[in-house]
């Protein structure tokens, strides 16, 4: 009797281990799983390719006179506002703002702009295709520098010259072009950039594009730089085991949920956490703002842009811009979509979205969670049923992406 009960009771022992087994994660990494961490890794990111859209976009000359502007709060209409005014070195070139900030308040975010140069379309709604045409649209705007095609040309003749003429060429003779004058909101400006002839309008715009360019050829040169979670990717990738005392237990928790459970990948992949795409996420609209359709009017934007790749001010062969040849602005899965942004530095980038609707990455965590229906359009999301250890894991690992910025001094 006592052999049969233990006997038993080894069995139920047995079992009981079993099971507990079952639910503890694996302490080894499978092959599948090493080849997906190390798809993340920095060390894994190709190296830029050229940019046909600007022949100076690698241009030591051309990229230190555009940290010049980059830097030059005189490119605005009240003398206040520069490009780092919004992009902020130490803030990994964004503002941790809601909304930017300019000589007025836009209704989006400032995204970062560091690693930019690898995305085929920049801004949330994807409205410009190359860092040069995407540079131009602030100093336009009417909330950010708020200035004119004239008044920043000018600049360029009074201040920067010999700067500018090494690297573009002569500057056009500007006595006869009126302070404030181009293609903007404001009237006045309107009026006299129409009164002008065309050919000097296009003068003033080749240098006005050229300023684009400039500071196109120093924002290429930002990337991210390493982080303790590429100690950890790279490491693993070489030895097949994870590295001991580079991340803490529940942030390797959480690395295993981005790449499983909760299913990160699927648009944050590759060196830089983003497939570069628009999705619709279910993310909530502004109170206070106007509406935003994202995606599905900045394709139709940048198909008629003045200054996309097929573009007269391009550099570009036609046969050079295939990503405009395959965009249609049509599909309602466009509707509400967003660009994916990079999730490298993300820890230091609160507020979270577009418009800055979510204030912490455990709201954005929680919201991902929930799936909530979207404002319009259809949301991708499905819930993903993270508990609540699960949750405070995943934000765990998300901080490990934190290792700062190269950029030009």
């Amino acid at each position: 009797m006592t052999t049969r009960l233990s006997y038993l009771g080894a069995c139920i022992l047995t079992a009981v281990l079993a099971s507990a087994a079952v639910r503890q994660p694996p302490t080894g990494w499978t092959a599948d799983d090493i080849a997906s961490v190390s798809d993340l890794s920095l060390s894994g990111l190709e190296p830029l390719r050229p940019d046909p859209t600007n022949r100076h976009a690698d241009d030591a000359a051309a990229a230190a006179l555009g940290r010049s502007l980059f830097f030059d709060a005189a490119l605005s209409a009240n003398g206040n506002v520069s490009c780092a005014s919004c992009h902020q070195p130490q803030r990994q070139f964004q503002d941790g703002t809601p909304l930017g900030h300019g000589v007025g308040t836009t209704n989006r975010r400032t995204m970062p702009i560091a690693g930019t140069a690898h995305s085929p379309f920049l801004f949330w709604d994807g409205r410009k295709d190359s860092l040069w045409s995407q540079a131009l649209g602030p100093l336009e705007h009417p909330a950010e520098h708020g200035g004119t095609r004239s008044r920043y040309v000018r600049l360029i003749a009074q201040k920067y010259r010999t700067a500018y003429e090494p690297v573009f060429g002569p500057l056009p003779e500007l006595r006869h072009i009126p302070a404030d004058a181009g293609p903007v909101s404001d009237p006045a400006a309107a009026s006299a950039w129409n009164a002008l002839p065309e050919s000097d309008r296009d003068a003033v715009t080749r240098v006005f594009v050229n300023i684009g360019k400039a500071i196109a050829a120093y924002e290429r040169k930002i990337e991210y730089a390493p982080s303790r979670f590429d100690r950890f990717a790279d490491e693993l990738q070489r030895t097949g085991r994870a590295p001991a005392g580079v991340l803490t237990p529940d942030e390797v928790a959480g690395l295993r949920l981005f790449i499983g459970k909760a299913n990160c990948t699927q648009c944050h992949n590759g060196p830089l956490f983003t497939n570069q795409e628009f999705h619709n996420t279910g993310v909530p609209a502004g109170d206070t703002l106007p509406a935003d359709r994202g995606r599905i009017d900045g394709a139709k934007r940048v198909l008629s842009d003045e200054f996309n790749c097929r573009s007269r001010w391009s550099d570009a062969a036609p046969n050079q811009c295939a990503e405009l040849e395959f965009l249609s602005a049509d599909g309602h899965e466009l509707e509400r979509a967003y660009k994916v942004p990079s999730l490298r530095g993300v820890a230091e980038r609160a507020p979270y979205m577009h418009a800055g609707q979510l204030a912490t990455l455990d709201d954005v965590v929680a919201h991902y969670n929930r799936a909530p229906r979207a404002p319009a359009g259809h949301t991708e999301l499905q819930p993903l049923r993270l508990d609540d250890r699960e949750r405070r894991q995943l934000v765990a690992f998300l901080r490990t992406l934190s290792g700062g910025i190269d950029a030009p001094q």
